[in-house]
């Protein structure tokens, strides 16, 4: 497909809590539907290691004794799917209008824009994609963890997952947000979820093993924060016609990312809804 050339806001945020950062993604949909930015592409990490949870994903699930004991943070996400350990990661966010035709249409179909440019983006990292178009195990996909099982549109590697993504669609526009694992122990995630026994967890660690891959396990050698980031940018440019404008959160966005931090994102009463 071939799009008009327009013109998106690049955002390269520093580090920080999961709190914090669905709080900004959720700041800046509210500051997207308002028409007082641009449609952005956001790219960030965690600090420290975060555990965040679906939408609608069991509390229970979370082992809290285990994760206090690591220092990891917890968040539940706007948007939907299982828990993710977001640590040694880049994440990226799409958030823009309905009327923009990168995101119009059905869930699926912009998803389907979007993974084109995320296979772009790994290719040139030298990383052999594909988009997984079939969900193709349902036993497993009741599983607790987001990378046990690829969902449609989603990046694969010899049938690996990649890259996972998750899409939120409320009046303001669209947010989607996901996560490609740069290197480290996939399995850690498994150490702070619960199971009724140890056998348990170890043939969850065992799934995990075989269903998800890291980049650095594929190029057989680490790769860093920058050097995704710019093949993010670059793939996103070239394959969806945009011209990225580098800038930053407005006051406006800020001021609203705290309050959305403090009153839901940092609250347990919307962590421990379900």
């Amino acid at each position: 497909m071939i799009y008009p050339l327009t013109k998106w806001r690049f955002l390269m945020t520093p580090p920080s809590a999961g709190d914090w950062n669905m709080a900004v993604d959720e700041a800046i949909l509210e500051a997207v539907g308002r028409g007082d930015v641009l449609p952005t592409l956001r790219l960030y990490a965690w600090v420290p290691p975060c555990l965040s949870l679906g939408y609608a994903q069991r509390f229970a699930d979370v082992d809290r004794n285990r994760l206090a004991e690591r220092g990891w943070g917890l968040v539940r996400r706007p948007t939907g799917g299982r828990a993710i350990l977001h640590t040694d990661e880049l994440t990226y966010a799409v958030i823009g209008p309905y009327s923009d035709p990168r995101l119009s249409g059905s869930v699926l179909e912009s998803y389907q824009r979007l993974s084109a440019a995320l296979l772009k983006a790994l290719s040139l990292l030298d990383i052999p994609a594909q988009v997984n178009e079939v969900v193709t195990n349902e036993r497993n996909a009741k599983g607790p963890v987001c990378f046990e099982v690829p969902s449609n549109y989603e990046i694969t590697v010899n049938g690996k997952k990649l890259i996972g993504s998750a899409q939120a669609r409320r009046k303001e526009g669209v947010l989607q947000h996901g996560s490609l694992p740069l290197y480290g122990n996939l399995t850690r995630i498994i150490k702070v979820l619960v199971y009724s026994n140890e056998a348990k967890r170890a043939d969850a660690e065992s799934r995990l093993r075989v269903h998800a891959t890291t980049a650095a396990e594929i190029l057989g050698q680490p790769l860093t924060w920058d050097t995704a980031a710019k093949a993010f940018k670059a793939a996103f440019t070239e394959v969806l016609n945009l011209e990225l404008s580098t800038g930053d959160l407005t006051p406006s966005e800020r001021s609203r990312a705290a309050e959305l931090d403090t009153e839901k994102y940092a609250n347990p009463k919307w962590t421990e809804r379900v």
